[in-house]
């Protein structure tokens, strides 16, 4: 058995440290902060069965149009924020071809296929029953062209990945739901997806159970990572901690502490807000409104709404007009109440230009594994792409662990 150093207590970071854990190694979880308080913390809570093949890049012109002048509340951008990912966002245009798009969802379907199951003995150790809904996921269409093109794709997805759903018409989806004033023109609603009340909750009683089995959280700064003569080490609370490997798993910061090793990792930021509201009536399940680009769940704190993408660098201030739009929106269709007062919250979903995670072995370094770019997904993936690091660390090789590899992607 080995010792580890795993480098990020989000999602995918501490579903990292319990796979090698249970797997009998000595692990030490470093994190600058706490266990589910960056990106982990503020997501939607959704584990996606339903989305089986990664968002695309849209390379119809009339999209594009939208994107450009904003006219969709999907994405925002800024002049700096595309030129600097320029090179990663014309990877991921050429990536998201039709056919290259296909190959890819592929493998990406195998993936959020397994992941409420491999999320559920976790659930179960950690006691985070009470924070979960296996109710599904509801998508709202307010045209019916567009809710007619869903029912097909929902039927596509059915057949091809095995995602089941059922078609509802708005005003029957009305009945079902009394938090709605007025109905959608229909509704999919994809029912294996899971939600969760509390994401940065769940990520921490993962921790939790990591510390109870017998491993190591210290805060530490993931940029003092050092290759030394026995392994790495890096400088924590606690003095320097030193193991024979590491896992980088520290999503969007991922490339930047890499450049030091000499790696150039293309990634597509893409940012994103939420902010809780005292809806007056309790939402039974959460629901993506397809046409503002935001999405409405439940949580602990209130009605968290979250926004699309902003393309913009990553140290840039909060400009929360999606969000406004999308609340704005969301009104027409319920009352949404007051926004409960807090600090504004900001995550970037870091997003490979190939639209799939990096999970193995770093191509130039022994003992360096890379586990990051889950784009939209790391909260739904991070125990599932967590046993695959095991299987390749292990020697395994199959189409999926050959898919994810660093080495067969950055060389």
């Amino acid at each position: 058995m080995a010792e580890f150093l795993v480098l990020g207590a989000g999602m995918v970071g501490v579903s990292s440290a319990l796979a090698l854990q249970a797997q009998g190694h000595t692990v030490t979880l470093v994190d600058r902060t706490g266990a589910g308080l960056e990106t982990s913390y503020g997501n939607a809570g959704i584990i996606q069965v339903e989305a089986a093949e990664p968002y695309a890049l849209p390379r119809e012109f009339s999209k594009l149009f939208n994107y450009l002048f904003e006219v969709s509340n999907d994405v925002t951008w800024r002049l700096n924020g595309v030129l600097n990912m320029a090179p990663a966002l014309w990877s991921y245009l050429r990536h998201s071809a039709p056919q290259k798009h296909a190959q890819i969802s592929k493998i990406y379907s195998q993936l959020t296929f397994r992941s409420t199951a491999d999320h559920e003995e976790l659930i179960r150790d950690s006691l985070s029953e009470d924070l979960i809904q296996r109710d599904g996921l509801a998508m709202f269409y307010r045209e019916s062209d567009e809710f007619e093109k869903a029912t097909q794709k929902a039927e596509f997805l059915r057949q091809e990945y095995g995602v089941t759903s059922r078609i509802v018409d708005g005003k029957a989806y009305q009945q079902e739901e009394s938090a709605l004033k007025a109905a959608p023109a229909g509704v999919v609603h994809f029912t294996q997806s899971w939600s969760c009340s509390s994401p940065g909750g769940l990520t921490q009683a993962y921790c939790e159970l990591f510390v109870e089995r017998g491993g190591s959280f210290v805060s530490g700064d993931a940029n003092t990572l050092q290759h030394t003569v026995n392994g790495w080490s890096v400088l924590t609370s606690d003095g320097e901690r030193e193991a024979e490997q590491v896992v980088i798993a520290l999503g969007p910061w991922s490339p930047e502490l890499l450049k030091r090793f000499g790696y150039q990792i293309p990634m597509v930021y893409k940012r994103g807000y939420h902010g809780h509201f005292a809806m007056p009536t309790h939402l039974n399940r959460p629901f993506l409104d397809t046409a503002n680009g935001v999405l409405a769940a439940p949580m602990k704190q209130g009605l968290r709404i979250t926004t699309g993408a902003a393309l913009v660098p990553m140290d840039s201030p909060a400009e929360t007009s999606q969000l406004v739009r999308g609340v704005n929106a969301l009104n027409q269709l319920m009352d949404v109440g007051k926004q409960i007062e807090e600090p504004q919250w900001i995550g970037t979903r870091p997003c490979m230009p190939d639209m799939l995670p990096l999970v193995g072995e770093a191509p130039n370094h022994k003992g360096l594994w890379f586990h990051f770019g889950h784009g939209h997904q790391g909260f739904t993936l991070g125990p599932t792409t967590s046993a695959l690091l095991m299987q390749a660390m292990n020697g395994e090789f199959n189409e999926l662990i050959t898919a994810l590899s660093p080495r067969e992607r950055l060389l």
